[in-house]
This record gives C-alpha cells, structure tokens and sequence, in this order.
C-alpha cells in the first residue's frame, strides 16, 4: 500500500490515492471505517479507480497516530478479535467531532480538486461505517462541489443532536446512496426511516436501502463482518450512482 501525504486542518495526513489507467477522471473522496487505511481499503480504492475515477481516502485519524500506528496487530476475521479492537478504536471515533472533521474535510477535498488529472467541477464522495457521517458531511458542507454521495453500513446518521448528520441535508444537492447494514444498532430502523424522510423533504433524489442479513461492516473482506453478496451490491450501486451523476 502506497501511502502519500496531504495537508489538513491539524497537521500532515496519510492518504491512498489510486487513478483509473488513462490517469485522469473526475474526483472521489472516500472515507475509511474505523479500523483505518490498509490494504483493503486501498483494494476499495483501486476497483473505484478501475471505473475511471481518481480515487482519494485520507487518514482522518492522523492527529491520533500514523497508519501504521493505528493500524490492527491482529486478523480480525478470528473470532472476537474485530470486536476487541473496536473497544479500543470507538475513543477515537467519538473524538472526531463536527468541529474537527468538517475543516478536515475542506482540506481533504481542496487537495483531491488540486491532483493533475482530477476533471474540474462535481465530485463524489462515498464513506463506509463512521465514513458515511463524513460523506455526507462533505455533501452538506460543499454542496456546490458535490454531486455524488454514498454511505454503506453507516452509523449515526440519525442522532438526537442539533449537529446530526442528516440536520444538514437542507443544504445538500447530490444525488445520494445508502446501503445500510440489517438489525444495524448504530442505524436502528427508526434512524433509517428518518434519514429517508429527511431526505425527501429536502426534495433530494435518493436511496435508502437496508440490505437484507448484511451486518455491519459487511464490506470490509479483511474483518468477520464481510457479506460478499451486499458488497458487490453496493459496488454496483455505488458504480450506478457515479456513472449517473459524474460520468467519465
């Protein structure tokens, strides 16, 4: 895994890139779960890539640590072993806070406009667990820029607080994609109807799916959770939505 080093808000982070073969094509931002960048997400990146994208996912925990630092010291497809390292991985997820991630993001998402070859104009975003609040955060805070926006077995889309993700859908103008995970506690089916009723009210065109007996996680093949058949339908879904709104 080929990592390069970007600007953000905080610091230097540590970011996959991967480009389609003609090199150039219009930008994606994709956010990591929260076991961070490793191989697979860079295979995730590269099969993106290989439908003619410039493909950016960017370290958002580097003001805890490098990728290596952070990074898993177990297989966690052995049993118990992905449930131990969330035990000590949530403290930094609960502590990227909105007041953290959104100038993040505007760094994450003036680097990806700068790469030679990136197409001017629209972006995609697309952002899997933890991820999928920062997808959309990103299509709320730069609604002009992006058109594409996806979450897969996203969590916390829907909470109780003023700064909840799905609050700031009144600003957004992308098409959006999501592929929650079945019996989900992170996006219990109560947080689901919301997000679709909020979307809807914006007049936003949308899909909101449950994928029937994925767990959460279902798209990470390096973990316990893996589903092969719900992340091949959210590869195809998320390819659907790219080919729509950003075609290449």
């Amino acid at each position: 895994m080929d990592l390069i080093e970007l600007p953000a808000d905080d610091g230097a982070a540590e970011a996959c890139l991967a480009r389609p073969e003609s090199g150039s094509g219009p930008g994606v931002l994709l956010f990591m779960d929260a076991i961070g960048l490793r191989p697979r997400i860079q295979e995730m990146c590269d099969r993106i890539a290989g439908w003619g994208y410039v493909v950016l996912a960017p370290n958002v925990f580097y003001r805890d640590g490098t990728v290596a630092e952070i990074a898993p010291r177990v297989d966690l497809r052995e049993p118990g072993a992905r449930e131990e390292f969330f035990a000590g991985a949530m403290p930094r997820v609960h502590g990227l806070t909105p007041d953290l991630s959104v100038p993040d993001i505007a760094a994450f998402v003036e680097h990806l406009r700068g790469l030679g070859g990136v197409a001017e104009g629209s972006i995609g975003t697309v952002g899997y667990c933890m991820g999928a609040r920062l997808a959309v955060r990103a299509a709320t805070s730069h609604p002009a820029l992006v058109a594409a926006c996806a979450g897969f077995h996203g969590g916390g889309l829907v909470t109780d607080e003023q700064d909840s993700p799905h609050a700031g859908l009144a600003s957004a103008r992308a098409e959006f994609v999501f592929g929650h995970a079945d019996q989900d506690p992170s996006m219990p089916p109560e947080a689901v109807a919301a997000l679709g009723e909020a979307l809807g009210a914006h007049g936003l065109t949308a899909s909101n799916e449950v994928y029937p007996g994925a767990p959460h996680g279902y798209t990470m093949s390096d973990t316990s959770a893996y589903d092969e058949a719900a992340t091949e339908r959210h590869f195809s879904e998320l390819q659907a939505l790219l080919a729509r709104v950003l075609p290449t």
